[in-house]
């Protein structure tokens, strides 16, 4: 991509452009915001680094690249974490600057900035790019400070110190000094104070005279004047202000008058652009949502299908088409009216998009996922969701053999506005970017849901190389950074893993998976104890999905979900085991209907129920009461399962999860979700699956004295070409995932 990077003239945003070059981009314009003033040194600004401004106009000539410089009119003006367009703004005239550099250079199609740790100017530059249509690079992000700094200096960045703000650094002593001479004070500094080593927190800025980019000449500093802005005895604060530089030439012919002195009254050079104006109409994004979608297409009530679930705190929605023989409206029609009768679900409840935690996006060709996105940002916007928008997954289904339309939506919807989103747009070496109306995470009453990670490069997202268990590892590594930002790790804090495996996986490698996950959770819990922490380790479910397509042609994508307490405590796990104490008979069952294998928990005593309910062709051929098919045994499920069959396996799955469910002190009426993945090659219809299932609920009520599990269907029928507890046996014939949690 060809890039401008933004400037201040610090270590950081040109070490972010070396990152740039590094991974195949072309920096082709730089762009500074400066003050109003040539005299005053540095803002009261949480945007802007500004001191040694005076310096910046030679980075044109020293990179042989159109510098672009913006004198700052606005002041701070929206003080929130989360930037939204406001009038008079600091934030605007970045977006002005980058504005008129896009018109001169219209093939440019990124912004480079430094930013390594600070939310707050992520976000908003983030924002700015959204608004241009450009896409945000910011390589420095997350990464190891102190590996970091070292880096730069082994990569030849010759920086020097202009302002000080931190215990130990003194103005007299530490200003104008190379970052090379400093670096093991600042360690020692990290030590004794905790500060840290790149500045992130304020403790000093700097001004970088020389490094690789530039390729025509370095600045050379003559004369500076130290300003004592705070004597204070413990952190006293000081810039440097320049008085004189020169630049000295690394080509043959001398630049700059043959390296005369610039006394800072420059000549005007045509490589530099001074942009004036002001904000008057707003930039619009392309593929930026249109006007409200009012143009809802009738559907006939016997076609759209609903279900959700009766918890009031935090429940979910799901909705889908049944398959007619009339004209089809498409993928995209058929999204927009499920995603209208969501929406219009959520109202009903006095909801909107922005109480949604988390969407499950199921689509039948991975193809026309472009135009199922078209119509997705029509809906959910960050306009609509000003809390975050919610994290997905999306996959492919066999939507149409299993008799259904060609979108399939479900929802997880939270009746309070306390979530906690992770939104990272910007390209960076970090984790996978969201370039989207989605988040990377979302925390809500301990529960973090992580939308759907693929095996991606981060810097350059792109698949990697090496089949499913090369993607696998890169999604899992892409998981756990994730993880690190809300201060927990999927090697102790995973509830569930949900894998979902593509089709285009060879057969010989899917045993695999499991191994290299199980090896890769291992791994991380031993770098815990290694660093002298005691993890509280948690024992997750698995459950492997078989599916026909991923985003991207990936051949894995993995969901975690993970427990992060609100407070430190010792999560008290209960045994994978079931009790030998059993309820009261259900629907005629007996322990010794079901082998221990066929049912995975892990139980957050008086906070999470999550349960996976494995019905194998064995199980089955054990709990139905009319003899099955041999064939079955050797899970040929080509031969159709009879209705009365299927009955049976419908109040078993129901009979379990109660069991399950009431032996760890929950309820009905805690679940969140509840999905029942079945395969399209069992041949039963989908309307006689459901109606069984919701039978058999109502039977559970009886049975309960008329305890109410459920007027509407709690469940959702998901379809899939395969699902089980592992990667190399994904035949089961009913899989069932549960969430329950106390509010």
């Amino acid at each position: 991509m060809k890039v401008v990077a933004l400037v201040s003239g610090g270590k950081d945003s040109c070490y972010a452009m070396m990152k740039c070059i590094q991974y195949g981009h072309q920096i082709v314009a730089v762009a500074n915001l400066l003050p109003a003033d040539d005299l005053v040194d540095e803002l009261d600004s949480y945007m802007y680094q500004t001191v040694g401004h005076q310096i910046i106009v030679s980075y044109a000539e020293c990179m042989g690249v159109p510098l672009f410089r913006r004198r700052i009119q606005g002041s701070t003006r929206h003080h929130k974490l989360s930037y939204q367009r406001t009038p008079g703004d600091e934030v605007e005239d970045m977006f002005i600057l980058l504005n008129e550099v896009k018109k001169q250079i219209p093939s440019i199609t990124a912004v480079s900035s430094g930013a390594i740790a600070s939310d707050y100017q992520r976000l908003r530059v983030e924002s700015v790019c959204s608004r241009l249509g450009l896409v945000s690079l910011a390589y420095l992000w997350k990464q190891d400070q102190s590996l970091l700094l070292q880096e730069m200096i082994t990569n030849e960045i010759m920086a020097i110190t202009v302002k000080v703000a931190a215990m130990g650094l003194d103005p007299a002593k530490h200003l104008g000094k190379e970052i090379a001479f400093l670096e093991p004070y600042l360690h020692k500094l990290k030590d004794l104070y905790g500060i840290n080593v790149c500045g992130e927190g304020g403790e000093y800025e700097t001004l970088t005279l020389d490094c690789p980019l530039f390729q025509n000449a370095r600045i050379m500093l003559d004369d500076f004047q130290v300003v004592l802005h705070s004597s204070d005895s413990i952190a006293p604060v000081g810039v440097l202000h320049p008085l004189k530089f020169h630049l000295e030439s690394k080509q043959s012919n001398s630049l700059s008058g043959n390296n005369k002195t610039n006394d800072l009254c420059r000549e005007n050079i045509s490589s530099i652009f001074e942009v004036q104006g002001v904000n008057l109409e707003e930039c619009k994004a392309p593929g930026e949502p249109g006007p409200e979608v009012n143009d809802l297409i009738e559907v006939s009530s016997h076609r759209l299908h609903l279900s959700k679930t009766e918890k009031d705190t935090t429940f979910s929605i799901c909705c889908w088409l049944q398959d007619t023989s009339g004209p089809s409206t498409g993928l995209q029609g058929d999204l927009k009216l499920i995603l209208r009768q969501i929406e219009l679900q959520l109202e009903g409840c006095g909801l909107g998009w922005e109480h949604v935690l988390y969407i499950h996006l199921y689509i039948s060709d991975m193809d026309q996922f472009t135009q199922a996105n078209e119509t997705y940002v029509r809906f959910i916007t960050q306009d609509k969701c000003p809390f975050g928008v919610p994290s997905r997954s999306t996959i492919e289904l066999p939507l149409i053999q299993a008799g259904l339309g060609r979108a399939y939506i479900e929802v997880l919807v939270a009746n309070d506005q306390s979530k906690r989103v992770l939104h990272v747009q910007s390209i960076s070496c970090w984790a996978p970017s969201c370039i989207g109306p989605y988040s990377q995470a979302t925390l809500h009453k301990e529960m973090l849901h992580m939308a759907g990670q693929l095996g991606l490069d981060p810097p350059t997202m792109t698949l990697c190389d090496g089949g499913s268990t090369a993607e696998l590892q890169s999604a899992l590594q892409n998981s756990e950074a994730i993880a690190k930002c809300f201060n927990c790790s999927i090697s102790t804090s995973a509830i569930l893993f949900v894998v979902y495996c593509s089709t285009n996986i060879p057969l010989d490698e899917r045993p695999k998976i499991h191994d290299n996950l199980d090896t890769f959770a291992k791994q991380l819990k031993l770098s815990h104890l290694d660093k002298g922490t005691k993890p509280e380790v948690l024992d997750p479910i698995f459950l492997y999905i078989l599916v026909p397509d991923l985003p991207k042609r990936a051949l894995v994508e993995i969901k975690p979900i993970l427990y992060v307490p609100e407070t430190v405590e010792t999560p008290e796990e209960t045994s994978c085991q079931l009790s030998s104490i059993v309820e009261p008979s259900s629907f005629g069952f007996q322990p010794a209907d079901w082998p221990d294998s066929c049912i995975q928990k892990c139980v957050i005593p008086g906070k999470i129920c999550a349960v996976v309910l494995s019905i194998t062709s064995v199980v089955a051929m054990k709990i139905s009461s009319d003899s099955m098919n041999a064939d079955w045994s050797n899970n040929n499920h080509q031969n159709s399962l009879t209705e009365s069959q299927m009955k049976r396996i419908s109040r078993f799955c129901i009979f379990l999860l109660n069991k399950t469910i009431i032996e760890n002190d929950f309820s009905w009426k805690d679940t969140m979700s509840l999905r029942l993945y079945f395969p399209p090659n069992l041949h039963v219809p989908l309307e006689t699956l459901s109606n069984l299932f919701a039978d058999g609920f109502k039977e559970l009520d009886q049975m309960n004295g008329g305890s109410k599990v459920g007027g509407k269907p709690i469940f959702n029928l998901v379809p899939v070409l395969g699902a089980g507890i592992s990667a190399a046996c994904t035949n089961d014939i009913i899989t069932c995932e549960l969430f329950a949690g106390k509010s």
